[in-house]
This record gives structure tokens, sequence and C-alpha cells, in this order.
């Protein structure tokens, strides 16, 4: 019965958020974070899931794929889509509000219901809040987790130069540097590559690049080292005109890439 409540535009916005931050082809009623997240909302994980593939129906990025089982978005669905499309702070930091008081409201509910007093361990799986805070560190703690997140989603957990799929090795680059990005830059998709450990230091360092035809280039600095061993000699410098494994969405931004090129990638 309760399924059948319409959904508020805080429900569609945090599933919004959850969108972002999933592979479409991971978008199922048995993921753990759309199980875990449906229960804050006190919905259904089918209902959940139901409502992300509404919202991938006007994802353009899909649509130029000709993705299938794409549903058709409500009209409110639709509204919120636009008024939040580009603005990824905002969609990070508002949607992890509502999940911290909505799981705050749950465990109040219990609490009253039960007759015990909520322990402070049960905060521990709140990752939206940490006491202490400042409100400037929680926005950037919000922010990086989110970035993070929605980049390796898209790359579908796979390093863009080499394919590796171990999660502990993989980062999320910005290709704008966080330092010199604007807080809508600092959390957009397009700004990331998902990189494996090494190619992230050496991207990060200016010694390769992506240019912006996704193809990658070399610094001359790295290949002026002589005695480079051959498995790095293949890791790094055979890299050169080779392009990147583009992600299934937010393609890297042209704009952010020649940024990189121009400004941190070592030219000589």
């Amino acid at each position: 019965m309760a399924e059948r409540r319409n959904w508020t535009r805080e429900e569609i916005l945090v599933a919004m958020a959850l969108y972002h931050q999933i592979p479409f082809g991971k978008i199922g009623r048995n993921n753990p974070e759309i199980i875990s997240l449906a229960k804050v909302l006190g919905r259904t994980p089918s209902a959940l899931a139901m409502k992300m593939c509404n919202l991938a129906s006007f994802d353009q990025t899909l649509r130029d794929r000709n993705v299938n089982g794409l549903s058709n978005g409500s009209k409110l669905d639709k509204e919120i889509w636009q008024e939040f499309a580009g603005r990824t702070e905002e969609i990070a930091i508002r949607s992890a509000e509502i999940v911290a008081e909505l799981k705050e409201k749950n465990i109040e509910e219990e609490s009253y219901n039960n007759g015990f007093a909520v322990n402070e361990s049960i905060y521990d799986d709140l990752p939206y809040v940490i006491g202490g805070e400042s409100i400037a560190q929680r926005k950037e703690r919000i922010g990086h987790r989110f970035f993070h997140n929605a980049v390796l989603s898209s790359y579908e957990n796979s390093c863009c130069i080499t394919g590796v799929k171990v999660p502990e090795l993989l980062r999320a680059s910005h290709i704008k540097p966080w330092a010199v990005s604007t807080p809508e830059e600092k959390t957009n998709p397009a700004n990331g590559l998902c990189l494996n450990a090494l190619h992230d230091a050496a991207f990060d360092k200016g010694l390769i690049t992506v240019r912006k035809d996704f193809s990658i280039c070399v610094s001359d600095k790295l290949k002026k080292y002589e005695r480079m061993e051959d498995s790095m000699r293949k890791l790094l410098i055979e890299l050169e005109g080779i392009k990147i494994i583009l992600p299934h969405r937010f393609q890297p931004d042209k704009e952010f890439l020649e940024y990189h090129n121009d400004v941190i990638f070592q030219h000589g």
C-alpha cells in the first residue's frame, strides 16, 4: 500500500543522485546500494530501481547509445532532471542532507517504538554526517565521495587506459585539478577519468595527458629516462597515441582536457 504513494521532489532527487553513482547495467532490485537506500526511503528496492530507470530516460548519453530498458519518466521526474542537470554539487550535497535527515528520523522512530535509547554506534552507518566537521569540510567530503562514485560508475569500475578492474588500484582523477576548479567543476563527472594508481600519478604530475581526440600524449620528460625498465616503458612510453576507453556516461569534457593539455602537461 505504501508503494502507491506519490514520489516527492526530495525522494526523486535522492534517486537521481544514486543514479549518477551506479552503472546503468547494475540498476536492479538486488543491488545492495539500492536495497540500502530503498529502506531509508521506505520504498521497495524494485520501486527505487524503477524510478532510477525512469530518470535514465532523460539521460541523453544513454539515448545516444540506444540503450535498451529505458522507462518513461513522469512529468515531475523530467522537471527534477532538467532542474538539476549539470548542478552536480547541489545534487551531491542536497541528496546527502535528505538521506541523513531520513536516517535520523528512522532511528528516532525505531528507538521510540521499541522503548530503548539509540546506541551511538548506529550513527557509524551515516556516511554523510561526521561530528565536529565544519560546513565547508562536510561539503568537500560529500563532493569527493560523489565525484569518486560517479566517475568510477561511468567507466564501470575499469581503468580507461589499461582496463584494470581492481577496486583498490582505481582512482577518480580530476582532469582540471580540484584546487583550481569551481564547486560545480569539482563534482562534475565529465571532469574525471578512471585511472589506475600509476597512471593517476603520471596524469596528476603532467607526465601524460589526454588530447581532445581522447588519444594519450606522453611528455618528453618521460621519454628522456634512458634507464627505464622495459616493463615501465610499456606502461608509459608506449602509450603515445593510444586512445582511452571512453565511459558509458559523462564523457570527458574537451574544455577540461584542453586545460590539462595547456596548464598541467609537461611539454618539455
